[in-house]
């Protein structure tokens, strides 16, 4: 079976995508792509307030699959956990949204739905106050990040976050998460 671009390429417009990226996520790749994002926003003539908040929401979302790939690299699935992570970055007429996908553990479900319905029941005002208690606590020697990356993309989005699980097998599900900015 041959690819067909040109289709992909229509199906991409047709939900808005600008900018799109499938892949195992590595920094510079990551950099890269930020390059990208930072100098298509300013060709739109996009304002610099949104141009820096659609960057930091695409900055976080990639690390954060970066970082869960580099966290499961020792496990039987680690390989196809690294090589699943796909972000777009668009416009809808609800404004301009980061989207981004990766394989997750069956097991990281719960703590992780749990942990995005917490945030996206929250107005402004209590995602500031979650985000300086965040900012109080002590990180462990193990954790990757400091747990405000999260609640960050929920601070700079226009709406609540949006997410989807879908069950692949018994061991890994589908995780997707998009932002409106």
């Amino acid at each position: 079976m041959e690819l067909n671009l040109l289709e992909l390429q229509k199906v991409l417009q047709n939900y808005g995508v600008l900018i799109n990226f499938s892949g195992r996520f590595t920094q510079a790749i990551i950099e890269e792509l930020g390059d990208a994002v930072k100098k298509y926003l300013e060709t739109e003539s996009t304002s610099q307030n949104d141009t820096y908040n659609v960057f930091s929401v695409f900055i976080e979302q990639t690390q954060n699959i970066k970082n869960y790939g580099a966290q499961k690299s020792g496990s039987s699935i680690g390989e196809r956990i690294a090589n699943s992570g796909i972000v777009a970055i668009g416009k809808s007429e609800a404004g301009y949204f980061v989207s981004s996908g990766n394989l997750v553990e069956n097991s990281d479900i719960i703590p992780l739905s749990s942990r995005l319905d917490e945030i996206s029941s929250l107005d402004k005002a209590g995602l500031k106050k979650l985000y300086k208690e965040q900012m109080k606590k002590d990180i462990s020697p193990d954790r990757i990040g400091a747990g405000l990356g999260l609640i960050d993309m929920a601070r700079r989005a226009s709406r609540p976050l949006n997410y989807s699980l879908v069950r692949l097998d018994d061991h890994v599900s589908f995780f997707t998460l998009k932002a409106y900015v």
